[in-house]
């Protein structure tokens, strides 16, 4: 995923995003991408609303069309009532809500999420599944990368399992063999099976 979005240079290989080339036009596929990175890319110290109306300027977006955007989204996500929340109070849920709006705010052509669903509730993983669904609809490529099986099988349209680096398969979804969970299995990384005798007996 950074080679793709320009921030690691391939040792190898070729690659392109919105048909810009990954090895050339680094900087051209950054203003058309929106990623949601593992580790968030967050600052304690700002708010919120302060993220996204410092996000607006980077991409050319106007103060006006920022605010409105913000609003939106804050709304979408249900973020409304932490707007002047600072980041360092923020919960893991709402912390991901904010680093997936600063990526939506700029309306990109293709959306990388790394982990969107991990950690976080019930209710946030129904949210940004209802907005990723929404988004790709109307045209935008969201590629993603997750262990959550569940939700990858209810979203993606294409699957690709990856082993030590490499493509162990690839399929559309309509197509799968099998379930999901069996091909991540079969194919990625068997289940653990640890027999632990002692657990469950209970002694007289």
């Amino acid at each position: 995923m950074k080679m793709l979005t320009g921030l690691l240079a391939p040792t190898s290989g070729d690659a392109s995003v919105a048909d810009f080339d990954v090895r050339k036009d680094a900087l051209q596929i950054k203003r058309v991408v929106g990623i949601l990175p593992e580790n968030l890319g967050l600052f304690d110290a700002l708010t919120v609303e302060e993220h996204l109306h410092l996000s607006g300027p980077i991409y050319g977006l106007t103060p006006h069309d920022t605010r409105e955007r913000t609003d939106q989204l804050l709304e979408a996500l249900a973020l409304e009532h932490g707007r002047d929340t600072f980041l360092d109070q923020c919960s893991h849920g709402m912390r991901k809500k904010t680093a997936l709006a600063m990526a939506l705010l700029h309306n990109p052509r293709v959306l990388f999420l790394d982990e969107p669903f991990e950690a976080i509730d019930p209710v946030t993983a129904g949210a940004i599944c209802d907005i990723l669904k929404t988004v790709a609809q109307r045209g935008t490529t969201v590629f993603l990368t997750s262990h959550i099986l569940a939700m990858v099988d209810r979203l993606a349209d294409q699957i690709l399992i990856l082993r030590a680096g490499r493509m162990v398969f690839q399929s559309a979804t309509s197509e799968l063999p099998q379930s999901l969970e069996g091909l991540y299995f079969s194919l990625a990384e068997p289940p653990l099976v640890a027999d632990l005798p002692w657990l469950g007996s209970q002694q007289s």
